[in-house]
């Protein structure tokens, strides 16, 4: 009989990856969702699909999702570098963790928790990798931060209630289905746009969302209870990576150059006018120009030794996410 797999934010960019593959092995698949969720990505195999209604910041909410479940791929976060209520974020990814992992406990079921790279330490010069331990204080915005208090909260459950969860730690995923989109989506269709006139040096660590729903899977076969995981790709300058959507998109490269240092004064008043004036996103925030300040780069050797995993090429996750950008938000026409 076929395993039961729940997915918290199976309607999300990572979620409905991980959803469609779980599928595609054979698992009978639950997913949680808000009823209020847009549930685009999800369209096509919806019929193969048991939902559920809860939201995983009501704890009553989540537990006949749960209950009916043998694993839990905890998914589900608010993935933005900026919000007008932060209290927004934290609720998700702080106590909506602990909501998920408490009933977990309380129902005897295994979890696997999507954290991120965004809770390891940054040392200048070196590829980070699971030993690379970083403090609250130390980390910028207030979603590395939720993310990290997320998975201090898993850890410490392992360990002094001993429940049964696995911590995967995907790097920055792209790719097709980032209908939000994500920040990293967003600057992928604002270059195609030609809405991105200068870069700053910087760098991250890409990978394919369909790797980083492997790699979760990869996960559950051959990880132990309380280790964690980086599942990433290729680790890339930023201006590679502009070049890159520029050429898969055919739009003009970024020429220009700013220093960070320069921006935050700009930054300071677009927060500003985002939260007082006019209703918008901004991408130019603080946080995100203190991010930019490091090479966000990572090692996933330890998934690849402990777990098989194989990630592909960053470029072929590149050119997927401009074809399906182009194709989803009509950009040729």
């Amino acid at each position: 009989m076929s395993k039961k797999i729940l997915v918290t934010g199976a309607n999300g960019f990572l979620g409905s990856a991980i959803t469609k593959l779980a599928l595609k092995k054979g698992f009978i698949v639950n997913a949680l969702v808000r009823k209020s969720s847009n549930t685009d990505n999800l369209k096509s195999i919806s019929s193969k699909i048991n939902f559920f209604y809860g939201d995983v910041r009501d704890y009553e909410s989540i537990h006949e999702a749960i209950y009916e479940s043998d694993v839990v791929f905890h998914v589900a976060a608010d993935y933005r570098l900026w919000a007008r209520k932060k209290s927004e974020i934290y609720s998700s990814n702080v106590f909506g963790t602990e909501n998920v992992a408490l009933k977990s406990l309380e129902l005897k079921k295994l979890l696997i928790y999507t954290s991120s790279v965004a809770t390891l330490a940054l040392k200048e010069g070196q590829q980070s990798d699971e030993t690379f331990e970083a403090n609250l204080d130390e980390i910028s915005g207030d979603y590395k931060k939720s993310k990290f208090l997320g998975e201090s909260i898993v850890k410490n459950l392992v360990k002094k209630k001993k429940l049964k969860a696995i911590i995967v730690n995907p790097s920055t995923p792209i790719g097709p289905g980032d209908i939000k989109p994500t920040p990293t989506g967003r600057i992928i269709l604002d270059m195609l746009r030609k809405k991105i006139p200068a870069y700053v040096e910087t760098g991250l660590n890409f990978v394919h969302v369909d790797d980083a729903a492997e790699g979760h899977f990869l996960a559950l076969k051959h990880g132990k209870i309380g280790e964690r995981y980086i599942i990433g790709g290729d680790n890339l300058v930023f201006k590679e990576f502009l070049d890159y959507v520029a050429d898969f998109g055919n739009v003009p490269r970024v020429k220009f150059r700013l220093n960070p240092k320069y921006l935050y004064f700009f930054a300071i008043i677009n927060e500003f006018f985002a939260k007082y004036f006019i209703k918008y996103n901004p991408t130019l925030t603080v946080d995100g120009l203190k991010m930019s300040e490091k090479k966000m780069f990572f090692s996933s050797e330890k998934a690849k030794k402990k777990l098989h995993y194989r990630p592909r090429d960053a470029k072929n996750a590149i050119k997927d996410s401009v074809r399906w950008m182009k194709e989803y938000f009509h950009l040729d026409k």
